[in-house]
């Protein structure tokens, strides 16, 4: 049987790779329940990841498990809320610059419990405590232009859209996307992940 090169070498290829493996985890047909002990020590040599994922911590959400991706194939970043910050800047600039990942997503998910916050923070009124609301500043510019009157499911549901592509659209706007997208080297794309299916949903552009 013919098997698929390690590390897929462009965008597509990659984005590609991660929907079907999508599919393999939907499915329940994933194919990575245990590492060999060959593969982790070829990886001792380095690193090659095909794919660079900026996700939320909610635990619910593993990159890895949810794209049926073995060790070594993806560079993840979580955070809660997947928002950005100067480390988390810092991090995707090392995984643009030195790893050259082909492929950027931004992966928010349904019910998210720090766009939830930030909904409540900017519509409602409620507090949070200090180093809660620094995190859901990065949240709150991507909920302006939401239609609060709507049923909260809606809103959540539109919020977690909104707050992923406002996500993509900083990363957008840095020297390193704006000199790779333009040269072919990197797409960027944005997904959500739907807690009850396991399916993830890409973003049009």
């Amino acid at each position: 049987m013919q098997t698929e090169p390690a590390f897929p070498r462009t965008a597509d290829e990659a984005l590609r790779r991660l929907k079907e493996g999508n599919e393999r985890f939907v499915a329940g047909h994933a194919r990575f329940p245990t590492v060999q002990k060959e593969v982790l020590a070829e990886l001792a040599k380095g690193q090659e990841p095909y794919a660079t994922i900026l996700g939320c911590s909610d635990s619910r959400v593993p990159p890895e498990l949810v794209f049926d991706a073995g060790f070594g194939e993806l560079f993840v970043v979580r955070v809660a809320g997947n928002v950005l910050g100067p480390a988390i800047f810092g991090t995707l600039q090392y995984a643009a610059t030195h790893l050259r990942t082909p492929l950027f997503v931004v992966m928010g998910h349904a019910g998210c419990g720090a766009v939830h916050a930030a909904i409540e923070a900017k519509f409602h009124g409620t507090v949070h405590k200090s180093r809660i609301a620094t995190l859901l500043e990065n949240i709150l510019p991507a909920l302006d232009g939401l239609d609060a009157s709507q049923p909260e499911p809606a809103l959540m549901h539109a919020a977690v859209e909104a707050n992923v592509r406002h996500a993509v659209s900083q990363l957008l706007e840095t020297p390193e996307a704006r000199a790779r997208r333009a040269s072919g080297e990197m797409k960027l794309i944005g997904g959500v992940y739907e807690l009850e299916s396991g399916c993830v949903r890409f973003l049009d552009a």
